[in-house]
């Protein structure tokens, strides 16, 4: 749970189409009520191109609701739905529960640009446990985005590193994934760099692996990971 002052928030990203950035430009958050606000990046995914949400067209505003906002529902699978148990356990969960599929499955709809994801705060205590996408695959495995044979080859199971990389003139807390042959094969998702270099930087435990490895899917979104951080 990615939980601040007593609320559990998922941040929302919009991937710009061309440069395939990734912008934080809203969060919703669930206590007693549930809470959708703007911010983060708002503004530099506008001049990109990001065009705010038709039931939230107040930038300054902060929706509430006792219930699920119905534009974030509707982009979950019916709890009535044939096979729905299947769904559940592949996200880990034994009943449906509107926000925890959310968070888990990220709500991603192919008509659209939007993901929610679970945020990482550094001020969190215990044991963080992410899954996500090496970004920026296809400029550093060597297959050219279109030719996986020729790719460095990552199994299940591989052991990742993680480094800073403060001179990366796009993000000053990008972090380059390094396999067990030294060899970068991507970057961390920038969602994630800030709060993970801080760990980083304090030398926190972390274990990070290969997941899964699926040529045939989009080469920016074939090699899924697990990252697990120890923060005592």
């Amino acid at each position: 749970m990615s939980k601040k002052n007593d609320k559990d928030y998922l941040y929302l990203i919009w991937k710009e189409p061309i440069s395939r950035r990734n912008y934080i430009v809203a969060q919703l958050s669930k206590n007693s009520q549930y809470e959708f606000c703007y911010g983060h990046e708002i503004d530099e995914a506008i001049e990109k191109g990001f065009e705010l949400l038709i039931p939230f067209d107040n930038i300054n505003k902060v929706y509430k609701s006792d219930t699920l906002f119905p534009t974030f529902s509707s982009r979950l699978p019916d709890s009535k739905r044939r096979g729905i148990e299947k769904i559940l356990a592949k996200y880990g969960l034994e009943e449906f529960d509107e926000y925890m599929l959310l968070k888990r499955s990220g709500a991603r709809l192919p008509i659209d640009s939007l993901e929610f994801i679970d945020p990482i705060f550094e001020e969190h205590n215990g044991e963080v446990k992410r899954i996500f996408y090496i970004a920026g695959v296809r400029h550093y495995i060597g297959c050219d985005g279109d030719n996986f044979e020729k790719a460095i080859h990552l199994k299940v199971g591989d052991r990742l590193s993680l480094e800073l990389e403060p001179t990366n003139k796009f993000d000053k807390n990008a972090i380059k994934i390094i396999d067990k042959d030294n060899n970068h094969v991507g970057y961390l998702p920038r969602y994630y760099s800030e709060s993970v270099a801080g760990y980083i930087k304090q030398e926190e435990k972390y274990k990070c692996k290969v997941l899964e490895v699926n040529k045939d899917m989009e080469c920016h979104e074939c090699i899924k990971v697990k990252l697990e951080i120890r923060n005592e």
